[in-house]
């Protein structure tokens, strides 16, 4: 019997790489008026960019609830050494949370550890990564949660946001500091820092953040894994991968798309980067 590693949509994993991986990947839920899809399931990437650029409507995110997760645990308790479960930060979404309950609801049907990442979409994703590796070569349950701890202590993100837009329809930034930044034609940079998404400065052209994206993984290096991720932008994508593969090899460079369920607050435009050291 092989560990099961289980995850959730703010991953950002491409399916290809889903199936490869054998990794479960459990979807975060987006609302559009009253109408709610699966991020990845009932509504792709490009369904929703073009949703959001046409609507009024300012879309919602919600978590799985545990019923969710208890009825995929359920799928694997029977065939699986045991579940490890990697999901976006507790400090940002319930999802960690409905994880928990759901494991407290199987009342040690079978063996099952859920772990706080710290981040989301490719940090995340490289945390899940690095357990379904191990996993998939027939490490043990116990072998498998120190990797996934592990990762999540080596890795790292940054990126910038062309627009403060989608932050101020969703909340979580004030509509008056979005209207200064597009009067004042600056972009955020944000990262990560225990958890928490925080603003790690501004910049005044997409070439100016790329070159900050690059100064923050060359003072990462050495990269063991770095992940690129972007939202309706592949070309810029593809030409940030270009100028990181200077630092390291580019096969260790991945690029995905921002889903659905973090682009209801980035929005098209987003470039960021996550690294394990």
């Amino acid at each position: 019997m092989t560990v099961q590693v289980i995850t959730d949509s703010t991953a950002d994993l491409p399916l290809e790489m889903q199936k490869d991986m054998g990794i479960r990947v459990i979807p975060i839920y987006v609302r559009f008026g009253d109408k709610t899809y699966r991020d990845g399931i009932d509504i792709t990437n490009e369904q929703f960019f073009d949703m959001l650029s046409s609507s009024s409507v300012q879309p919602a995110t919600s978590q799985p609830n545990p019923e969710d997760f208890v009825s995929v645990y359920k799928e694997y308790c029977d065939t699986a050494e045991g579940i490890v479960s990697i999901h976006i930060s507790s400090r940002i979404s319930g999802t960690f949370n409905s994880a928990n309950i759901a494991k407290k609801t199987m009342k040690s049907r079978c063996e099952i550890e859920v772990i706080d990442s710290k981040f989301n979409s490719g940090g995340l994703g490289l945390v899940v990564l690095a357990a379904a590796r191990l996993a998939r070569k027939g490490a043990g349950f116990n072998e498998v949660i120190t990797e996934a701890r592990k990762a999540v202590r080596e890795v790292h993100m940054f990126g910038m946001f062309e627009t403060m837009k989608y932050l101020a329809r969703s909340g979580r930034v004030s509509k008056t500091i979005a209207s200064a930044s597009q009067f004042l034609h600056v972009m955020p940079l944000l990262t990560f820092h225990d958890g928490e998404i925080i603003r790690a400065g501004l910049v005044r052209s997409v070439s100016k953040g790329i070159d900050r994206i690059q100064e923050y993984v060359t003072k990462h290096l050495p990269i063991s894994e770095l992940i690129i991720v972007h939202s309706m932008v592949e070309d810029k994508a593809i030409h940030l991968k270009n100028i990181l593969s200077n630092l390291m090899p580019p096969a260790n460079i991945s690029i995905m798309q921002l889903g659905s369920a973090l682009g209801v607050h980035g929005g098209p435009g987003v470039l960021l980067v996550a690294v394990r050291k």
